[in-house]
Formats: C-alpha cells, structure tokens, sequence
C-alpha cells in the first residue's frame, strides 16, 4: 500500500466544475488498477485531536489489511484546516487532479457542507466518518454519500431522554454555531420535554466562555447540555470546574470524549455523555480494536477513531464484494450498502439514506485501570436506532 501526505496548499483551485463531472462519470482511477482515497479531514488548530483520532482509525485499518479490497491501495491526506473554502479546493483537487474513487471527510459539519457536491456530483464516493447533518439524512440524502458515523442528532438525542428520566424540568442549552451545534440542540429537545432555561450559541472555535459561564450561574437551570468539540470542550470543562459550577449535572455529547479527556483528565470524570460506542463496549471485534489502537498510538480511540477504522472496512468489503471492479457503480453502490463488515460497535446496517441503524449509549466518563481517561457504558438507550430524517429520504 502507498501512503501519499498531502500538505495544504493555499492557492485555489482554477479548473471548471462542469469539465470534472464529465470526466469523473466513472473515475479514472477504476481503471487503472489502483483503489485511490483521499481523506479529508481537520489535523491542525484546537480540533486537530478530533481529525487525528479519524485519520488514526482508518490508517490502522488499512495498515492491518494491506492493500484494501486486494488491490493496490494509494491513501492520500489533506488538513482541511477547519477551512471550508481550503476544504472545497482540496476536494475539487482530489476528484479531478487525483482522480480518487473515494474520498472519506469531514470532521465538521460546514466542511462537509463544502466539499459535498464536488464530490458527490463528479461520481465518487463519499464517506463521513463524523459529521452527519440532518439535511444529508433527509431530502439531500444522496446515493454516492454514506456516513459510518451517525446523524448529527442522534447522540445529542440520548442526553435529551436522559435529562427526561432524571426529572430535570429546566436545562441550558449551549453549542457553536454551524449546522452540527444546530442538530445538536434540535437532537436534545427532540427527546427533551422539560423547559429551556437559556439557548446560547457561540461562535465555532470559541474557547472564552466565561460570559455564558455567568449566564448560567444567574439562570440556577437543573442542568446544562453543551456540544463543544475539540478545543472548545476542554476550555468549557475547565472553565465549568473553575467557575465553582461542579454541583450543577454537566450532561454533553462530544464535549467529553477521548479526544478532550487527555486534557480534561480528573475535571470531567463523572460527567455523562451521549454516544454510540464506548472503547470498553463488550465486543471481541471491538476488544480487537482498541487493544490494537493503544498498542500503535499510545492512547484510548474515541468515536471518531472507531468511524475511521470502520470507514476502511467498508471500503474494503464494498471493494472484495465488487471484485475490484468500481465501474458498475450500481453494483459498487449495492456492495457499500450491504456494509458485510463487522463493527466495533456490534450492530451496524445502513437506512435508507445510507445512516447508520445502529444502538445509542449513555457513557460515563472515567479514569481507566490502565491510569489513561476514556468513556464507559452506563446503559443503553435505543436499540437499532433510525434517525429522525430517514423518511424524508427519497432514495429505495
């Protein structure tokens, strides 16, 4: 298998969309013998963890399998920078330049936002190992876009039904604001009945939150639910403990995971969370997994990691399944679909707009035996769980 790194370049991408839609109706690559992937993802700034974990798990996958789907693998990386124009460009780059049969990104919801009609409109596949905005689950659910991830709703869900078994009657509500700190909130109330005691959305990548922090204080809610990613979740968990506001139930998704924890560490066990896997979920596919991610990284993978890893298999089986043939794209398309892989996570089968059906976990966070800070299995909440979305969905 060949590894290319890609670095960013800053300098946009001059060639017309119109002449790459032609040209990519059935990539170039299938027929050159070579499976070519791109991932895309965010590997700098304060959310460089989130795209690190995401490019780890997959890497890992790939590196256990040798060339993927037994054909002559080439991988290639781009830091999207957390810049959706860079992001667009380096895409654009990737299907017409590269000629790539898969491209696998985003982290966040806007990225992917950018880079999804380039590449879904020229005939290749996308793959989310993160962001899954409610619009792509829906109407815009698209045959060459799968997610091995989630709707961004749904662990946001979990919490919402949460807060409801705990009888909380008035909770704050606070997330960035783009399309995922939007699901999120959405998500929550979902399955949240109970008053709204403040609705606050920051700016993305905010790290000062000791304005909302006094918001909170002043509003006395029974509890908060904040979505904040990456760099964002450390500086809110942090700022929480320091503000004095331990006795106040800190509920989240994302916000308090494997990607912040090495940071947060002591400040956040406790804390409960939404999510769709755990690393100590009872599985030996799963055991397998973060056995050998800890061997290779020296630390605990998180949901982005599992997504990553699970990104490859289902490229790999999509490909084995095919035969390494990638130009009957309805066949290709029947072999991603299929998704003959076995998770991490246990149960996975794709819905009809190409989401995930999978369980949902309230998870704790903890201090594990081994002195490193993960996530733990509480209890599940849904079981087989179809996002919100999938109706609206037109595809068979």
């Amino acid at each position: 298998m060949t590894l290319t790194q890609q670095l960013v370049a800053t300098t946009a991408l001059t060639l017309g969309f119109a002449t790459a839609v032609a040209a990519q109706d059935v990539p170039i690559s299938a027929q050159d013998d070579v499976l070519k992937i791109g991932l895309v993802l965010t590997l700098s700034g304060p959310a460089a963890a989130l795209g690190e974990q995401a490019r780890n798990g997959f890497m890992l996958a790939a590196e256990r399998m040798g060339d993927m789907g037994g054909v002559p693998t080439e991988i290639t990386i781009v830091d999207d920078e957390q810049r959706p124009d860079l992001a667009s460009d380096k895409a654009r780059e990737l299907v017409q330049r590269d000629n790539v049969d898969f491209v696998v990104g985003t982290i966040f919801s806007n990225i992917l936002t950018a880079i999804y009609q380039p590449v879904t409109e020229s005939g290749t596949i996308l793959i989310s190992p993160n962001a899954g905005p409610s619009n792509f689950a829906g109407a815009g659910c698209n045959p060459n876009f799968f997610a091995t991830s989630y709707q961004n709703d749904q662990n946001h869900e979990v919490m919402g039904a949460y807060a409801e078994t705990q009888g909380y009657k008035n909770v704050f509500l606070l997330a960035p604001n783009y399309q995922a700190g939007q699901d999120s909130l959405a998500g929550f109330k979902h399955s949240y009945t109970g008053a709204v005691a403040g609705e606050v959305f920051t700016e993305l990548g905010q790290l000062d939150f000791s304005s909302e922090l006094a918001q909170i204080a002043a509003y006395q809610p029974d509890a908060l639910f904040a979505f904040m990613p990456g760099g964002m979740g450390v500086n809110l968990v942090k700022q929480f403990d320091q503000a004095g506001l331990g006795a106040l139930p800190f509920l989240s998704a994302f916000t308090v995971d494997e990607t912040t924890l090495p940071a947060t560490q002591d400040a956040a066990v406790g804390l409960m969370g939404g999510a769709n896997w755990a690393p100590d979920l009872d599985n030996a596919a799963n055991a397998d997994f973060v056995a050998a991610y800890i061997e290779k990284y020296n630390a605990v993978p998180g949901s982005y990691a599992m997504h990553g890893y699970d990104a490859a298999q289902l490229i790999d089986s999509a490909v084995r399944k095919v035969g390494g043939n990638l130009t009957d794209r309805d066949a290709l398309h029947a072999a991603l679909k299929a998704a003959d892989f076995t998770s991490p996570r246990g149960d996975f089968s794709f819905g009809v707009n190409n989401f995930p059906v999978q369980d949902f976990y309230l998870v704790e966070a903890v201090k594990r035996e081994d002195g490193l800070y993960g996530t733990s299995i509480k209890e599940k909440i849904f079981d087989d769980y179809v996002d919100t979305y999938a109706a609206s969905c037109t595809m068979k």
